[in-house]
């Protein structure tokens, strides 16, 4: 019985707790203000500054044509000889390159992956991918390396312009998946010892081109 009353006495308190408006306890924090500072420096140094800290590799092209010498050294001195590459306008971007005769269809045994991307996150050093991208869901997790080709104008500074970025592409959906990579596949859930290269790629690069496509 007293069980019972105690109950019913929690049940009135929510009933009432229910008809009554309570006051938001911090106002402030509702609305669409940003939690962090503004952006003290310019985007590409403070990306570069965080993508480099998270063990990611960058990259500041001037053009194309700049873009195409520092892939090519990159892939000589990798030694690589499979590249996957399923974006029509990347390899028109990538044309004056000395490895096109590296591309392979195959996804599963390449040495690694050059996919364009949604976004850049400056204050994370985040690079933001969706399925709606030309490349899908799968050539930025799945091969053992992935390079990034970027532009100056894809660069925002938070999280949630990044997110305005992608649904102003089609205000009417936003794609079914929408990831942020954040330096290459990392965990330490094993003894504690932070092992690289076990969700998705072991080395991710940044490639960013000054101006847009």
């Amino acid at each position: 019985m007293h069980v019972s009353s105690s109950k019913e006495i929690i049940l009135k308190k929510i009933r009432k707790a229910l008809t009554e408006s309570t006051p938001l306890p911090f106002p402030q924090s509702e609305g669409t203000n940003s939690l962090f500072q503004p952006a003290s420096k310019e985007l590409e140094i403070q990306f570069a500054e965080e993508f480099t800290r998270l063990q990611g590799k960058f990259a500041f092209c001037l053009n194309a044509t700049e873009l195409c010498i520092q892939l090519t050294t990159l892939f000589t001195e990798k030694c690589w000889t499979k590249i996957y590459c399923n974006e029509p306008a990347l390899k028109r971007l990538l044309s004056g390159g000395a490895f096109e005769n590296l591309y392979t269809s195959g996804l599963a045994d390449c040495d690694a992956s050059i996919t364009s991307c949604d976004g850049l996150v400056a204050r994370t050093g985040s690079v933001v991918l969706s399925a709606a991208s030309p490349s899908g869901r799968t050539a930025s997790v799945y091969a053992p390396v992935h390079l990034c080709i970027a532009f100056t104008h894809q660069l925002v500074y938070d999280i949630k312009d990044a997110l305005q970025q992608v649904k102003s592409k089609d205000p009417r959906q936003l794609p079914s998946l929408i990831s942020f990579a954040t330096g290459p596949s990392r965990t330490a859930d094993i003894e504690k010892t932070l092992v690289t290269g076990v969700h998705g790629p072991k080395e991710a690069y940044v490639f960013l081109v000054e101006g847009s496509a």
